[in-house]
């Protein structure tokens, strides 16, 4: 039997089979699907954003200095590898495989966790420790901003379109309106730590290209999983090089570091999987909770304030705002 072309629709010419197959052609991927995005980005930005009180109580608990360098990459460094430990056991279970990279793919192990672990946190571990979780998770939100900037105009993953600006430039309004103290968007006392978050954002950034770039051809499972043990084991490395030790070994910090071990393996391992079905800046837009989760967390768990406050309540909003703008389209892209 020929197929016949309806409607920009191929099927068999077979009363009982045509139909079938037009229903499976018409047909969006699960993980196309706007609510399952939707439930699943919201999810991963809740993980990222519980990250930043956890990490800083992690500090704590370890009592670990804001100038010791070696400590804090060597903290992060284990961290990480056991969140890569973590997503490969998880995906083997998935896949009832025991997954791991091929030869053609260990240079894009390498090269992806070169920014997603090795630059991003390097960055981001030393500037947590010199500004405040609240700041850091206001800070972090840039992300989404440069992600796309990246995505649409560098690489030409994606077109950059009004909606995308325009969305772009309110969710950035947002953070600052978040952020909008007495003591203002740029404090002398928190300046490095806000430089080195920012950085770790452009890092983050150029993962996520390479994660959308690599995603077609690769197991994102398996991506997540040997960057982040491959990361881990050069920031651990390098943090004990530099004379990090952890002095100070309780039970309530080893529950924090599995904790935080767990918030890098389920979130980047569904964010990829997210990713590779989906255009970078619908998944960034969305990414704009990081530091409204990363905020309030950090407000309670940290004693950073009092409360919310009427500024994070309006940013909020500017923010949902933004998100539905760059999503405002009759396609995606």
């Amino acid at each position: 039997m020929l197929p016949v072309r309806t409607g920009g629709i191929f099927y068999i010419e077979d009363k009982f089979d045509w139909y079938k197959i037009a229903l499976m052609s018409s047909k969006k991927h699960f993980l196309e699907r706007l609510p399952v995005v939707y439930a699943g980005a919201l999810i991963c930005c809740f993980l990222w954003g519980s990250a930043f009180p956890f990490n800083k109580l992690g500090y704590i608990k370890f009592q670990i200095d804001s100038d010791d360098i070696g400590t804090l990459l060597l903290f992060a460094g284990i961290r990480f590898f056991i969140a890569g430990i973590l997503a490969i056991l998880i995906g083997s279970c998935i896949q009832k495989r025991f997954i791991a990279p091929t030869v053609k793919a260990v240079p894009k192990v390498a090269l992806l966790s070169l920014f997603q672990t090795i630059g991003q946190y390097f960055f981001f571990y030393i500037g947590l420790a010199n500004t405040t979780g609240a700041r850091a998770a206001i800070v972090e939100g840039l992300n989404v901003f440069v992600a796309i900037i990246i995505a649409a105009l560098i690489f030409r993953q994606e077109k950059f379109t009004l909606n995308k600006a325009v969305g772009s430039l309110i969710g950035f309004v947002g953070i600052f309106i978040m952020n909008s103290t007495g003591e203002g968007f740029i404090d002398s006392r928190y300046f490095m730590g806000d430089l080195f978050i920012f950085l770790s954002t452009i890092c983050y950034a150029f993962s996520s290209v390479c994660l959308k770039k690599f995603a077609p051809s690769e197991d994102t499972t398996m991506l997540s999983g040997y960057q982040f043990l491959f990361g881990g084991a050069v920031l651990s490395l390098t943090g004990l090089l530099l004379g990090g030790r952890l002095a100070v070994v309780t039970t309530s910090g080893i529950a924090i570091l599995i904790y935080l071990s767990f918030v890098s393996a389920a979130a980047y391992t569904l964010w990829g999987m997210l990713l590779s079905r989906n255009p970078v800046s619908r998944l960034s837009s969305i990414g704009f909770m990081n530091p409204v989760f990363g905020f309030i967390l950090s407000l309670f768990l940290l004693n950073e304030g009092s409360s919310v406050g009427l500024n994070a309540i309006i940013a909020l909003l500017v923010i949902c705002i933004g998100i539905y703008t760059v999503n405002k389209t009759k396609e995606a892209n």
